[in-house]
This record gives structure tokens, C-alpha cells and sequence, in this order.
């Protein structure tokens, strides 16, 4: 597949899918009335970028590529290009100055040749060529290889698409990603960084932040495959501060490892410093902060570290499909984490809680752009929800739907038409946020407060049940000067519907799926796949067989 122009797409963190869900129903009409900052990182990866050769003195002839493909079949599909890569140049060498190889061809040789750090298990082709090729080349005499020259750049695009790209659409979509993916010219890309001062480390890696990120932690932990032996901590009882054991010694010493706790590992005691770095842990996991070593974080604790790399390396390729950064208002719902974010450009504003959808009625991981704001808005109920639910109310109690603020506004299909009336017991709330899209799915407001506070929130029929509906509302509205905070307050409570159009530009809603990801403090978190999306993707990689 060819590599199209390099763009910053206005998308963002949105990652694979669950199935289509018979859960949340929306049909907008309009009517006439109708926190810290993290910085995306901006250093070119240092093993590659430098002082790349500007010369343009000493050029080759054209006519070398199609004898160098013929040469090297397997490298054929990048033959455009490289051909465009060197048009610009005038085929003037790109990586050879005064006759000498520059020092970043050594660094992307390392690169190709290393693709396991990257979290990549598939081999360039040639990579015994390009060995041969770099070991012969004199270093006592000035000259210039062709073969080699373009042995180099060939082998730049193939790890650009590995590393930068990802496995191919067909990847993707076998993994439940629905979304357009990240497009990337490689060729304008290097050709800028060829052209970049050597000072100047304000271009990006063509990927999104987390891939970075996640690579560090990808070493550490094989760093720790390799020294540890990691054997299973057995834990006789459910220890807390004041507790002194063995065991807790084993345990500080492990946490100490993962990063969590910073002090004397000999010591048995079950110390204050101690249970901070516990509940450090349980945030991490996703699992109950409560600061106590109980079953379920002794387990967290010993799970093989093999399986912590996997998710690693399944996080690595889904970033690898997103685009690289957002200059605009938008928001991020991840779904193993049960939390909205909200953004603008590369600033994180605020975060709150979420439920989402159950495993059955899985919400769909895809992009959309908030369009309306529907304060005391009607429950249209849904196929799967009015077949499983409400038709047999009816059948049991003829005053079913007047029981439960319901009205019956015709048939279609042979089933009745049922929404619930605006209110504060309607089903959505006292708001919802509509962002038109195929699959049914939105964000409301809801009055079960209650399951914000569960540890795991996946109750939904698929909807995104979201915790801080009346902030979210004044989020969106806050360039409307005329929707005040008591205005919306008033139409949440106004018990008629009514739909507010953004019309100052809609705002992009990313519904994303991380299991494993490096949050604002720089902590490496996991979440359990909620929705069984992991070992597919993680197989297609780890067998080499994926696609690129």
C-alpha cells in the first residue's frame, strides 16, 4: 500500500472495537430553537536523527534504483518512495558526506536490525546484505556506495511502516479498528529530517506519544524477564500497616522493582511508606485502592511477567495506528480505564468516571464530533432493550409504561414505539451528548450514581454513561455566551426537550481502547481487556505473521 502525504490528522486516541451493540439509540432532529500539561514528544528519536548529510555535490545516476530492485525483489514495494525521496534531491547520496558514510546510517543499521525493541517480531529482508555491505565499506578512504546508499534508504521506509505504521488495514480491521488510519508521506518525512539542523528537536516521530513511552517500559520489563526470576509470593492472610512477615519483605522488594516503593527492602515491617507505595500499585492495576496486600493485588503481583510485556507490545501497535497530535477542544473516552478525558491541543483540563458498555453489548471503539447537546432529552428505547425488557413488562402489567414515564408513539416493524418522557428518572438523565455515528452510541447523563464509584464500571446496553454530565455541558457550551451556567441548570430541569446545536465548530470524541498505557505522572498502567480484544491482536504480532 502506498504511503500518502504526511498530515496531522485532526484524530486522536481511538482504538479497536466491540460488536455492534443493540443497547443506545439516538436520532437527532434538530429543531429551529434549537489539569497539567503534557507536551506530545518532540524529539526525533535520537538513534536515528542528527546531522544527516547536506550535500549535494556528489550525485548517482537514476538508473541505479531499477537495477538495485532487481537486485533486491523483496524491497520493490517502497521503489516509489525512494524515487521521490531522491527526485527532491536531485539523487544527489543522502547518506554519505566527503565520500564517508555519516554516523546515522550506523544508528539505523542498530535500528533495523533490533526491531524487538520496538516491540516488533517480523525481520526486514537483507538485513545480511546491509550487514555485509556496511562491514566492507572502507574506513580509511574516501568513496561512495551506491548499493549501499540505497540499501540504506530501502531499508528506512520498510522500518518506518514497521515501526511507525503498524500491520496493515487488514490488521486492524480484524482487531475491530473501524477508524480511517494514521496517513503518513515517509518520504517528505525523512526528506525534512535530512534537511533538519542537527539542533533542531522540534520535529515529531510520526507517531502518537504513547508508543515512546510504552517503549522504555518495554526494555524495563524485559530487562526484569531476564534478571528475575519472579516466583509467586504466597500470602498467608490479608496484610496491613503494623503487620510484620517474610512476606512483606518479598513484597517491598518486588514493588521496589516495578518502581511503586523507595526504601529498605530488607526490613519485614508493614511500614506507612509501605502501604503509599501499595496503593501506588492498586491505582496502577485499576484495581481497589485500599492500601492493603489482599488477594487480588498479591495476584496483580504475580502475574508472569511475559504476560505484562504482551500487553506492552499490544499497546505499542495501536498507537502506532493513531495519529500523531490534536490543536483543538476534544475528548478521549478509554474504555479499559472507565474514564472521559477532556483535552485541549496537548493539555489535559479534567477527567472523571464512566460506565460503559457490559461484555455483551460492548460499546464500539471508534470517532465521531459531538454535534448537539439535548438537555431533558426523551429515551428513544431501542430494539434489543424493547424486545428484552420493556414488551414483556407490558405483557405483565398494562400500566407498565405509564409506571415507568414511558409513551407509546407508534409501531415500526411490527414492534411498538416506546420512549421514556424527560425527567429526573429518564433513563439518559438530565443530558446527553450526541455525536451521529452508525453504531448507536453516545454520552449521557444517568440516575444511577451509584456504579461511579464501582472499581470496574461496564453496566451499560453500550451508551457511555458519563460522571460529570453538568461539567461536560458547560464544557461544550462555554464559547456560547448565552448558555450560563444557571441557563443550563435551568434546561436539565426544565422537563421538555430541547436540543442545543454546536455551531462553532463540533468538537472530535475519541472512544479508545488501552489496556496498558503511561499516564500524566509517567506510571505504567494496565486494565484488564474488559472485552477480550488483547490476544488477537497480540498473536497477529508475536507469530511475525501480521501483515505490513
Amino acid at each position: 500500500m502506498r504511503l500518502k502525504q504526511f498530515h496531522h490528522l485532526l484524530l486522536l486516541l481511538v482504538i479497536l472495537v466491540g460488536s455492534t451493540l443493540t443497547g443506545c439509540s439516538q436520532q437527532p432532529k434538530p429543531k429551529p430553537h434549537a489539569a497539567p500539561k503534557d507536551s506530545l514528544a518532540k524529539e526525533w528519536d535520537k538513534t536515528i536523527r542528527g546531522n544527516f548529510s547536506e550535500q549535494t555535490k556528489t550525485h548517482f545516476d537514476s538508473t541505479e534504483i531499477a537495477s538495485f530492485v532487481k537486485a533486491y525483489p523483496e524491497l520493490k514495494g517502497y521503489t516509489t518512495e525512494v524515487t521521490g525521496f531522491y527526485k527532491k534531491r536531485n539523487f544527489a547520496y543522502a547518506w554519505f558526506d566527503g565520500g564517508k558514510l555519516i554516523e546515522q546510517a550506523s544508528n539505523l543499521v542498530n535500528r533495523v536490525g533490533n526491531l524487538e525493541n520496538s516491540g516488533i517480531y517480523k525481520k526486514l529482508p537483507y538485513q545480511t546484505t546491509l550487514d555485509s555491505l556496511m562491514n566492507n565499506l572502507s574506513t580509511n578512504k574516501k568513496q561512495t556506495d551506491t548499493q549501499l546508499e540505497l540499501m540504506l534508504t530501502y531499508q528506512y521506509f520498510a522500518f518506518s511502516q514497521l515501526a511507525w505504521r503498524g500491520m496493515d488495514e487488514s490488521a486492524s480491521k480484524s482487531a475491530k479498528w473501524y477508524l480511517p488510519r494514521k496517513k503518513v508521506d515517509y518520504n517528505q518525512f525523512l526528506d525534512s529530517l535530512l534537511k533538519a539542523p542537527a539542533s533542531d528537536a522540534g520535529i515529531d516521530a510520526p507517531v502518537y506519544r504513547q508508543y515512546q513511552l510504552l517503549k522504555s517500559y518495554l526494555s524495563k520489563y524485559r530487562n526484569l524477564e531476564t534478571h528475575e526470576a519472579w516466583k509467586p509470593i504466597v500470602a498467608a492472610k490479608i496484610y496491613k500497616v503494623g503487620d510484620s512477615s517474610a512476606v512483606i519483605s518479598a513484597i517491598k522488594r518486588r514493588l521496589f522493582l516495578l518502581g511503586d516503593f523507595k526504601g529498605d527492602t530488607t526490613n519485614k515491617a508493614f511500614t506507612t511508606e509501605l502501604q503509599a507505595a501499595v496503593k501506588s500499585y492498586q491505582d496502577r492495576q485499576g484495581i481497589n485502592v485500599n492500601g492493603l496486600l489482599n488477594t487480588a493485588t498479591i495476584t496483580e503481583l504475580n502475574l508472569p511477567l511475559s504476560k505484562r510485556i504482551k500487553k506492552i507490545v499490544v499497546n505499542m501497535e495501536r498507537s502506532r495506528w493513531l495519529p500523531v497530535s490534536l490543536n483543538s477542544d476534544y475528548l478521549a473516552v478509554n474504555i479499559p480505564e472507565y474514564k472521559l478525558h477532556v483535552y485541549h491541543a496537548d493539555s489535559l483540563l479534567w477527567s472523571c468516571n464512566v460506565v460503559v458498555g457490559q461484555t455483551v453489548h460492548q460499546t464500539t471503539v471508534f470517532y465521531g464530533e459531538v454535534k448537539y447537546v439535548v438537555f431533558s432529552p426523551y429515551w428513544n428505547v431501542p430494539p434489543g432493550i424493547l424486545k428484552a425488557e420493556i414488551i414483556p413488562g407490558m405483557k405483565r402489567n398494562k400500566n407498565y409504561l405509564a409506571q415507568h414515564n414511558m409513551e407509546l408513539t407508534g409501531y415500526e416493524g411490527g414492534l411498538p414505539v416506546v420512549r421514556q418522557k424527560p425527567g429526573p428518572a429518564n433513563s439518559l438523565g438530565l443530558v446527553k451528548f450526541l455525536f451521529p455515528n452508525s453504531y448507536n452510541i453516545y454520552l449521557h447523563d444517568t440516575p444511577a450514581k451509584s456504579l461511579f464509584g464501582e472499581t470496574s464500571r461496564a453496566f451499560s446496553h453500550g451508551c457511555i454513561r458519563v460522571g460529570e454530565p453538568v461539567k461536560l455541558a458547560n464544557f461544550l457550551l462555554k464559547d456560547y455566551p448565552q448558555w450560563t451556567s444557571d441557563k443550563i441548570n435551568k434546561a436539565m430541569h426544565q422537563g421538555r426537550e430541547q436540543y442545543v446545536t454546536l455551531t462553532k465548530g463540533k468538537v472530535p470524541v475519541y472512544i479508545a481502547y488501552f489496556t496498558s498505557f503511561v499516564d500524566r505522572d509517567g506510571r505504567l498502567n494496565f486494565r484488564k481487556d474488559i472485552y477480550n480484544l488483547d490476544d488477537r491482536l497480540a498473536s497477529m504480532i508475536m507469530s511475525g505473521e501480521g501483515k505490513y
